[in-house]
Order: structure tokens, then sequence, then C-alpha cells
């Protein structure tokens, strides 16, 4: 008998050690089995039963996780992630669900309300309860990010699961005491669920400070349009206005949602010259976040094939380009009348009856 075949007969069947690393986990003896779910994992992988190493992964994820063992149980779950691409499984519906199963038992703990910030107490416990939240969500996030990776180089999708994001926007949204809405609109965008995105983005707007509407939904259209979906880009605003109506939540007008509106309509038709003058008409809005010039850059390369440009190649670069190429006039006075009548509340775009807005 070879030396690997040996090895493999010492190993019992994968079973028989989830069962007693699940009592030992029952008992409460944490550490204990985590060691043993590492270390016997790896014996599984090493002779090449990978389906016995990730069954026991995940059994042990989820029984840790069961018993708030946060750290524990993201730790298993991470080498859950590892042990498929280190097997070279291929993304598919059924380690989609083993992803879910994991995901769906990490802990969900609401933030105490109506908590007096005067007794010392109630601000040890918030203080608590917000250091417990960063765990969850980190270690909630790292698994997630890998599993995105390792279904983005195994699967179809190049920007990974659709469904995988969706968890991770959900999570990171449900479970941070301050959300991080950049990577909550980030992955909300390459997800597959849109209604559940403009849902989250009203209930933000519930609760958020002033002026941090506006930024969160230019985020979330810009974030769509940056990977070239306008459809979900232009169904998401229709969203939000009808769930924030039906709130009685204030849609925001500002020179930013103007923009954002006059940029969905641009982009309906081959108006790069339009694009361009739009950005620098509105830069003093597109300067509130940073990051909306880089979203920009992406979605003139998408819808135009535009490559970034360098600092010399802005508006009028574009207007001596068509004057070189002897091309037609006609749509570039369009944008530049266009530009001259942005003040007042209605622009018409010809299929403009397909929008409502803009506003202001």
């Amino acid at each position: 008998m070879s030396r690997e075949r040996f090895r493999k007969a010492l190993l019992p069947p994968g079973a028989e050690n989830i069962e007693k690393l699940k009592n030992i986990v029952k008992e409460g003896n944490y550490y204990a089995a985590q060691q043993m779910y590492k270390t016997t994992s790896s014996r599984y992988a090493t002779v090449g039963r990978f389906s016995e190493a990730l069954d026991l992964l995940q059994s042990g994820a989820c029984l840790q996780l069961e018993h708030d063992q946060v750290t524990c149980g993201g730790e298993l779950a991470m080498l859950f992630v590892e042990m498929l691409v280190k097997a070279k499984v291929d993304f598919d519906d059924d380690y989609l669900d083993r992803i879910r199963k994991i995901y769906k038992k990490f802990p969900r703990i609401p933030v105490p309300q109506n908590l007096d910030l005067a007794d010392d107490d109630a601000i040890h416990q918030l203080s608590e309860t917000f250091a417990a939240a960063k765990i969850r969500v980190e270690s909630c996030s790292s698994f997630l990010k890998a599993a995105i990776k390792w279904s983005a180089e195994s699967g179809p999708r190049k920007i990974g699961s659709p469904e995988l994001h969706d968890m991770l926007a959900e999570y990171i949204y449900s479970e941070s005491p301050e959300p991080d809405m950049t990577r909550v609109c980030y992955h909300f965008a390459r997800g597959r669920n849109p209604n559940r995105f403009a849902s989250t983005l009203v209930n933000f707007m519930g609760k958020c400070y002033p002026g941090e509407d506006d930024l969160a939904i230019a985020r979330a259209v810009l974030m769509y349009l940056s990977i070239g979906n306008l459809r979900d880009a232009n169904n998401i605003m229709d969203e939000i206005e009808k769930l924030a109506q039906a709130k009685e939540l204030e849609f925001p007008e500002s020179e930013l949602m103007r923009f954002i509106n006059y940029l969905l309509q641009t982009l309906m038709r081959d108006a790069l010259p339009l694009f361009n003058m739009l950005k620098q008409k509105f830069s003093s809005s597109i300067e509130r976040d940073p990051m909306f010039h880089e979203l920009l850059e992406d979605i003139g390369e998408k819808f135009y094939g535009v490559r970034r440009k360098n600092p010399l190649q802005g508006m009028f670069g574009e207007l001596f380009k068509v004057g070189r190429e002897k091309k037609p006039l006609p749509s570039l006075l369009y944008g530049l009348r266009f530009l001259s009548i942005l003040s007042p509340a209605k622009v018409f775009f010809s299929g403009a009856d397909l929008y409502k807005r803009p506003r202001g």
C-alpha cells in the first residue's frame, strides 16, 4: 500500500469527525474545537479528500456562529472559501447555497435603543455593542469578499456573483452602527436586487444627516452607470422616489440631483460633447465626493469609449476634435443651448416623456 493510500485509510469518514466536533462545541469548548476543525480539515485536504474537508469546515463555521463565536466562525468560513480555491472548485448554485447557509449564521444583533446617555453603564453597554458589531461586520465582510473573489475567478461573471454582492451590502448596512454607504452602494450595484437597494437608500434617507441623502442617491446611480447598467440606474431613481413618497420623505432637490437627472437623459443619446459639458457645468457638485470623478471617467469609457484623459483634454479638446473630424454640429449646438437653459425646471429631450425629472 502506498504512503498516500495508507494516510487516507487512517482518516475516518468525515461525518464521524463532524459529529465528534459538534459535541465538543456544544460542551462549550470552542477553542479546542476550533483547533481540531483546522487541523482535521487540513489532513483531509492533504490526502485529496476535499469534499470531506469542506463539509467539516462548513459545519464548524455554522456551529461556532450559532454559539456567537464570531471570530472562530469567521475564521472557519474563510478557510471554507480557501479550500474551494485549493480544491479548484468552480462556482455553481450548490456552492452558492452553502456559502449562503454560513452567511445566515452570522449574528444580527440590534443596537440598544432609548439608552440614557447620562448613565455610565448605558454608555459602556453601547460602546461594547458597537465594538462587537464592528467585529461581526469585519468578519462577515472578509468571508464574503473572499467568496466574491473566488466566484469571479471560477464563475461566469468577472465582477463576481451578484447574490454574494447583495449579501455583503445588506449585512454591512444592517449590522454596522454607522454603515459605509460607499461600500453598500458598490456591492448593491453589482448585485441583482435593485428594489432592495432602493429601500435601503430610502431607509438611510430617513435617518442620515442633512446633505447625505443626495450624495447616497447620486453614488448609487453613478455606481450602476460605471458598470454600464443604465436600466437599473434609471429604475432605482424611480423606485426611490416612489418609496420616499410612500414614507412621506422629501426627495432631495439639489444641484447634484439635477446633474444626475440630466446625466441619465444624456446617456440615452450619442452626445459625448454634452456629457463633457455637463461635467464642467456641475463641477462644484461633482467635487462633493472625490469618487465621483473616477466614476464619471468609467462612465465616459463605458458609454462613449473615452479613455481616461490628461488635464488638457477637457471640454475644449472635444470641441476641437469635432471640428477637425468635420462632423456635423447639431448635437454640439444642442448641447450648448441645453447648458444655457439648465436653470429652468424642465428640459426637453427627444423621448423625454420617459422621464419625470429633473426637479428644482
